[in-house]
């Protein structure tokens, strides 16, 4: 079955349970950091950080909001990645669930050309060039289990099951937020099987979370 998740950015308190979840399932090791003076830490996704949650504080119509954006891959539909590598032993898409995946073969790959692609700006290579990203957890997903970051999520921001059900949350669910916010929309959902909502445009939260030029959104 292929299998999709719901990210709705307006139920994220930036808990950091999914992101130190992914860590711990696939066993990736900690990164020397510091303090960036808000609360998304590491910096940026890497070789060893699948899951992102990353933080602004922006001043939209007056307030100042905290806005939180749990970053991953999104597994698209027809992947770029996958498409321009033109490689199934590096980079192939599970069958069954839908993942794209990565192998060890990608260092065999220009990984600047793979990570540029990519138009979330998702893939991350190591000191050997292989590259690495989210996984869904597909190896969950084969023991019946729902991605580790899902599990862990306690506020139903992160929601995981067949890509139908996700897509039928998603459209149910953005109908509740526009009330509240009006600009609130569904990033990319015919696209991906992870779908973002965002309560502002997607520049807000990060220049790559949607796949477009987010210069193209009009400013708030």
């Amino acid at each position: 079955m292929d299998r999709g998740m719901f990210i709705d950015t307006t139920r994220c308190v930036a808990c950091k349970a999914c992101q130190v979840a992914c860590k711990a399932w696939n066993r990736l090791p900690a990164e020397q950091t510091e303090n960036y003076g808000n609360l998304q830490n590491p910096s940026d996704l890497s070789y060893t950080t699948y899951k992102l949650v990353r933080m602004r504080e922006q001043l939209i119509d007056g307030k100042v909001h905290w806005l939180f954006f749990p970053d991953q891959c999104r597994h698209c539909l027809a992947a770029p990645c996958l498409l321009w590598a033109r490689n199934t032993d590096a980079i192939y898409q599970d069958n069954e669930t839908g993942a794209v995946l990565f192998t060890q073969k990608t260092r065999n790959l220009n990984a600047a050309e793979i990570a540029g692609v990519c138009p979330y700006n998702i893939p991350r290579s190591g000191q050997s060039g292989e590259l690495a990203k989210c996984t869904l957890c597909n190896d969950r997903l084969k023991k019946g289990l729902e991605p580790a970051c899902v599990k862990a999520c306690p506020t139903a921001c992160l929601n995981f099951g067949s890509l139908i059900d996700m897509r039928e949350m998603a459209y149910r669910r953005i109908k509740k937020v526009k009330l509240t916010y009006p600009n609130a929309r569904l990033l990319d959902p015919d696209d991906v099987r992870v779908i973002f909502l965002t309560a502002f445009t997607p520049n807000k939260y990060h220049e790559n979370a949607a796949s477009f030029d987010p210069a193209t959104w009009q400013r708030q």
